[in-house]
């Protein structure tokens, strides 16, 4: 599909993070609905409605290294459609099960996910904003322009956690102590990691402690760990920015191989193939 330019960057350009809580601590919810065996075995696939997947599939939850398969379908109902594949990092310490859009009935056995402790959250979860540093980018995402005073939040106890924030607005006090400046070439000697990404909406009810501020970002050389987050090269994220469309719902689902395996096997999601079309690099 064509990529179109993002819109201007708006005044209001932080209300996301509140509004995704929102919506999507409401559809956690419903997913999870009572703990009986008729639920189990009737509950929502969270894959409903979409129309975009960008699956992550690791070996293991220690496993830092990755393959991100995207994916297309024309609705509900129909073959999803493997379009490319290239191999990604994450976590320096591998993944652990997030918050997101899958039930926590739905979680198999597994580590869980927390602030500090380097992994990338695993499961399924919408999209946010795309980001970088320049004043637009060719994306179906809203796309937000970040400048030397835009913080994500990191720190728990803090009012504004796992939100990004421009601290013109909140204040120079109220970012203490973040770790994540949205502007890493300005706050660390050049670094462009942050150059493009896109939000992963882990964690949208913003509790304290349970993983904040997870992207998907560059990498800055092949197969670097994150901290939580997943990284690319940069054609690669520019490949995957200009193909995503909000309009059709896409969904980030990452998962070690046996867990997505499981779950694909309950709700039809698609087999990743050994090598994709164009796998190595997207188009």
């Amino acid at each position: 599909m064509t990529a179109r330019p993002s819109a201007p960057r708006r005044a209001t350009r932080f209300a996301w993070p509140l509004l995704a809580a929102l919506g999507l601590a409401c559809a956690v919810a419903a997913l999870a609905g009572p703990s009986t065996g008729a639920t189990r075995a009737t509950r929502a696939d969270p894959l409903h409605g979409a129309r975009q997947l960008v699956l992550v599939t690791v070996a293991g939850w220690d496993a830092g290294q990755g393959r991100l398969r995207r994916y297309e379908r024309a609705g509900d109902g129909a073959a999803w459609r493997e379009l490319a594949a290239f191999p990604v990092s994450i976590g320096r310490h591998g993944s652990a099960w997030g918050t997101g859009l899958l039930a926590p009935a739905d979680q198999g056995e597994g580590p869980r996910k927390r602030e500090g402790d380097g992994r990338s959250p695993a499961g399924v979860f919408a999209l946010g904003p795309a980001f970088g540093y320049a004043e637009g980018v060719a994306s179906g995402l809203p796309y937000q322009a970040m400048d030397a005073g835009d913080w994500c939040m990191d720190v728990p106890a803090s009012p504004h956690y796992n939100r990004i924030v421009d601290a013109r607005e909140v204040g120079q006090a109220a970012v203490k102590g973040s770790t994540e400046p949205m502007r890493l070439d300005l706050h660390r000697d050049g670094d462009p990691r942050y150059r493009l990404g896109f939000v992963v909406a882990h964690n949208p009810g913003n509790e304290p402690g349970g993983g904040s501020c997870i992207f998907a970002h560059l990498w800055r050389t092949p197969g670097e760990p994150t901290a939580g987050c997943t990284a690319m090269a940069d054609a690669d994220m520019e490949a995957l920015l200009a193909w995503l469309d909000a309009d059709l719902q896409p969904r980030f689902v990452l998962l070690p191989e046996d867990e997505y395996a499981r779950l694909a096997g309950r709700w039809g999601w698609p087999a990743p193939s050994p090598r994709a079309p164009g796998d190595g690099a997207s188009r």
